[in-house]
């Protein structure tokens, strides 16, 4: 992949053999963001786990103190109050076997997450190869398979975010945008690796956190040390 001029004046500014502290490596990342855009920063963590092994899994949702910054499209598949209760708690799109139809048939994706009760699953499982690849498929640990429906469309709303272990074992997550500058950003990432710490298996054995990196959407990664 060919980088331009910009890209490569920010990985001079990264020194790729240091570890940086959670700060400094907030401010690099800052620093080094050249796009016009407002860009997304991410967290990468590498883990100790076995990815295939069922007892290894790493998974969970956080509510980040300051949000992602994105404004979250919330789609809520219920019924009668309860898709009252969604509309009045702000979900962007609610309905039941009407919207459903609608992904089916005119492959509708106008939405970030979709929020459902448990008693829509039945209808929901129509449409799980679709939403499956997509990341798009309510699951009771995301908490998007719930009957407090008012709680999970606030939340969601509010900077609610899943980490998940890839198949690479390693976790990929948004903490914000470059525009929150360093305090909140380091806010963001002290709550997402506590999290994530805290999640650690108990089948995990050895070293837990292998690695972490934090990079903008267009900018070089800059390693961080753990404190685990």
């Amino acid at each position: 992949m060919k980088h331009g001029k910009k890209y490569i004046e920010s990985v001079k500014a990264i020194d790729k053999s240091k570890l940086y502290e959670t700060g400094e490596a907030i401010e690099a990342v800052i620093s080094t963001s050249k796009a016009k855009f407002d860009e997304t920063v991410e967290l990468h963590v590498r883990l100790g786990v076995d990815p295939k092994q069922a007892d290894q899994q790493v998974r969970g949702v956080i509510v980040l103190p300051n949000g992602t910054g994105k404004d979250v499209k919330v789609l809520v598949l219920a019924k009668g109050e309860r898709a009252d209760i969604a509309k009045e708690a702000g979900a962007d799109f609610v309905g039941a076997e009407e919207m459903v139809q609608k992904i089916q048939t005119e492959n509708w994706f106008d939405y970030d997450v979709i929020i459902t009760t448990p008693d829509m699953m039945g209808i929901v499982g129509r449409i799980g190869k679709i939403l499956g690849p997509k990341g798009l498929m309510p699951n009771p640990k995301s908490g998007t398979v719930t009957m407090d429906i008012a709680k999970a469309v606030k939340d969601t709303k509010a900077g609610k975010v899943e980490y998940r272990l890839d198949k690479t074992a390693i976790i990929h997550c948004p903490i914000g945008k470059k525009s929150f500058g360093k305090d909140k950003l380091v806010e963001n990432y002290d709550a997402l690796m506590d999290a994530i710490i805290k999640a650690k298996p108990a089948a995990a054995k050895g070293q837990y956190i292998k690695s972490i990196t934090v990079a903008s959407t267009m900018g070089p990664g800059v390693k961080v040390a753990s404190k685990n």
